[in-house]
């Protein structure tokens, strides 16, 4: 049963409800498909589920673009209706007919609805009946099938045994069993391409009840080839021999190079150098978009234009950009989104990521009118960009100064916790966030939480070193849920601003580290939970991220369990044009990058340019 049917236009205006239709919804199943699913550019999926306490619904949509409507049904999770899809196709060609975009109230769709509505439940219980009353039908010639085959292997047997000797009928017998095994024959009710129907051809071609015995001679001497052939590889396998490494000088290895003790020895003049060498961070600075971008997006529809040109004929492409095309359809729009998706998968866009953005792009465009002097493949790359600066512009607030006087009014440190897999450098951009905060005069302690890998604590104390400023720290094999408690609380007591925690470096499968974290983030209740990705990464960032995000929430011991509120993303400055990191993290999560590390000094952390992102994705 139908729970609720909507139709509003894409700004967000109701212009018709069934107000027949159940009771009311729980929750708000409508606004979380608007912000979850249709802002999000993930409108190509089938349905949504929405769950509740107490309820659980599902929710399928379609879309009429060319009038900029969205027709919605929700019903029960445990309904399975089969009628739905048809329905909103139905409603979607009858309201069309009466849509006036000067009209707001339109009651008299519904008895149209009405109608609508038993129309496709009748034809949806016709076709369960019909497929209940043929089930039967098949088990019968199922059943009728097997005896035949049955009658055809019993009278093969006693032709046989009155036609030729016991030892002859024992081989066909160890030949059947054996083409059974071997997965060449079927069931007795089967109608494949088995042992049984082969033999019963050949019965019915020579006009008796006997085997061809040398045909089942030929096919054994075939299956002993190719045993043969197996029991040679296998013999062959283990002489292959195992590549030594190559010794290229017999000099002794020379000594480790150790700058630990000079740094010990002169720290203070180091730290002062540092500070003066390094100047402003790239977080207050405004980046320039350099117009060379714009240019070689300019001269990249012309080839695109003289590739449809050779295709198509000049006059034929002359003629539909002059006119324009009346709707468009998925086979208009099929060659360029396919171009796209290969365009952004070379951009290191994950593949997953981008079939579904070229899905979403589709389906806001299918049905849509193509305006004259205008092609297909500039409309569809217009499209994706109003979509790639949707998904990536931030949806909240990501200004940490503002967040960090606010909780200084209410006389409590700013926590972060800086997390991720192995190797992305946590500590590296931790200390560079407590650069930047620093030079906004903000009081920062660090908090050496990473109490499982060696020589994590050292690698922080340094930074802390260089940079002037104070770190908690209990050494190794501690519970860091222990540890980032009492930093902030020492941060409390000092007067620090802000409690930066570092944490271990862990794989997202990995289950006891990954529950160490849940209980850190349950225990301390951070301000901010920053993820620490690489820009190198590409379809592995779907399965960091979410796994991440599945991990922190099926582990934590709270019924509201803290997810993933930003992302850091590092190394920028060596993936040249491949950004496409940024965007599959974005999408995956729905969380903001906050931070681009993209260098190795104290300065080289900057914000997310999302036009210069989108530009170069489809360039």
């Amino acid at each position: 049963m139908l729970e609720q049917l909507l139709i509003f236009t894409r700004g967000g205006l109701i212009l018709w409800t069934c107000k027949e239709l159940g009771n009311a919804l729980r929750g708000s199943p409508i606004d979380t498909l608007i912000r979850s699913c249709l802002l999000e550019e993930r409108s190509g999926a089938a349905s949504y589920n929405y769950d509740v306490p107490g309820a659980a619904y599902t929710l399928k949509w379609t879309f009429h673009n060319d009038l900029g409507l969205v027709f919605v049904a929700v019903y029960q999770k445990i309904l399975h209706l089969l009628y739905v899809d048809e329905l909103l196709s139905m409603v979607k060609r009858e309201f069309s007919e009466i849509y006036d975009p000067k009209r707001t109230v339109y009651n008299e769709f519904d008895d149209v609805f009405q109608q609508l509505r038993k129309e496709t439940e009748a034809r949806a219980e016709e076709i369960r009946k019909s497929k209940q009353v043929s089930k039967p039908v098949n088990n019968n010639l199922g059943k009728k099938q097997g005896q035949v085959q049955k009658g055809i292997m019993n009278g093969g047997n006693k032709k046989k045994s009155g036609g030729e000797s016991g030892n002859d009928g024992g081989d066909g017998d160890k030949v059947i069993s054996r083409a059974m095994e071997n997965g060449n024959g079927r069931s007795n009710g089967s109608n494949g391409n088995g042992l049984v129907q082969a033999n019963g051809k050949e019965n019915r071609s020579s006009g008796s009840g006997a085997f061809d015995v040398n045909k089942l001679h030929k096919l054994r001497a075939k299956g002993g080839k190719k045993t043969d052939t197996v029991v040679k590889d296998s013999k062959a396998e283990p002489t292959k021999k195992i590549k030594k490494n190559r010794v290229w000088d017999d000099s002794p290895k020379e000594s480790k190079l150790d700058f630990t003790d000079s740094m010990n020895e002169n720290g203070n003049e180091n730290v002062a150098v540092v500070e003066a060498v390094q100047g402003e961070s790239m977080m207050d600075k405004e980046e320039i978009v350099s117009s060379d971008s714009e240019t070689e997006e300019d001269k990249e529809p012309g080839k695109d234009s003289k590739v449809e040109a050779k295709k198509k004929g000049w006059f034929s492409s002359m003629f539909q950009s002059i006119a324009g095309k009346a709707n468009l359809d998925k086979a208009d729009l099929e060659p360029a989104l396919k171009a796209l998706k290969d365009r952004l998968m070379t951009k290191n866009v994950a593949e997953e990521i981008a079939e579904k953005l070229c899905e979403s792009v589709a389906v806001s465009l299918e049905g849509k009118k193509l305006a004259s002097f205008t092609r297909v493949s500039s409309t569809v790359q217009a499209a994706m960009e109003e979509a790639l600066v949707r998904i990536l512009t931030p949806k909240r607030s990501i200004d940490i100064l503002r967040d960090v006087h606010a909780a200084k009014e209410q006389g409590k440190p700013y926590v972060v916790v800086f997390v991720g897999v192995n190797g992305v450098g946590k500590s590296t951009n931790l200390a560079k966030v407590a650069y930047w905060l620093q030079q906004h005069k903000i009081n920062v302690m660090m908090a050496a939480c990473d109490t499982f890998r060696s020589g994590a604590v050292e690698q922080l104390r340094t930074h802390a070193r260089r940079l002037q400023v104070p770190i908690f720290e209990k050494g190794y094999e501690k519970d860091p849920a222990i540890v980032a408690k009492e930093a902030i609380q020492e941060a409390s007591r000092n007067g620090s601003d802000v409690v930066l925690v570092d944490t271990a470096g862990r794989m997202q499968d990995n289950e006891p580290l990954m529950r160490a974290l849940s209980k850190l983030i349950y225990v301390n209740s951070p301000d901010l939970i920053l993820f620490v990705g690489e820009a190198l990464v590409g379809n592995d960032a779907v399965d960091q991220l979410s796994k991440f995000n599945q991990k922190l929430g099926d582990l934590s011991p709270s019924p509201n369990p803290r997810l993933i509120d930003g992302i850091l993303l590092t190394k920028f400055d060596t993936i040249d044009d491949k950004v496409g990191a940024a965007l599959s993290m974005v999408y995956i999560s729905g969380a903001p990058v906050m931070f681009v590390g993209c260098g190795q000094s104290y300065t080289d952390l900057k914000k997310l340019n999302v036009k210069s992102i989108v530009k170069t994705l489809l360039k």
